[in-house]
């Protein structure tokens, strides 16, 4: 597969934060916390791999006890616990209008779930369910995953 990812995880974070602020002014939307950003993340990354053959951020996911989790962005917000991530006004508009339709696409279908039912959506999941705690999950898995079961 091909690791070059145009992004970097903060940035799409950083985006996903930025969106649901909008959402917030413009139709019914909560803060996102910091679990249901991971799992937004790790959605993103799927449907990106299934859709493009190449992760759109370079960082790893890791299978941890609540689902797939990338560290680097977990520590970033971890200060929020489970409370909703005020949005920075730190997203700088470097994601392609493609890929951002991805994102929205992924924000409107995943989005709508709780942060505990996107957790138990993941526990339900391959490349959660076959990868040891706290190992990094397989982007060959992911990407297979959801080409057979989201990506149509």
């Amino acid at each position: 597969m091909n690791n070059s990812a145009p992004y970097s995880a903060s940035i799409i974070a950083q985006w996903f934060l930025f969106y649901n602020n909008v959402q917030m002014t413009e139709a019914d939307a909560d803060l996102i916390s910091n679990l249901k950003l991971q799992k937004l993340l790790y959605y993103a990354q799927g449907c990106y791999l299934a859709l493009k053959g190449a992760p759109l951020f370079k960082e790893d996911i890791e299978a941890w006890e609540h689902g797939p989790v990338v560290p680097k962005i977990y520590h970033k917000y971890k200060g929020y616990h489970s409370n909703g991530i005020e949005y920075q006004s730190d997203y700088d508009g470097s994601i392609s209008n493609a890929d951002e339709n991805i994102l929205k696409e992924v924000y409107e279908q995943f989005g709508q779930y709780s942060a505990w039912g996107l957790r138990n959506m993941t526990h339900h999941e391959t490349p959660w369910l076959c990868t040891k705690r706290n190992e990094v999950i397989d982007l060959n898995i992911i990407s297979d995953y959801f080409k057979e079961n989201y990506i149509e």
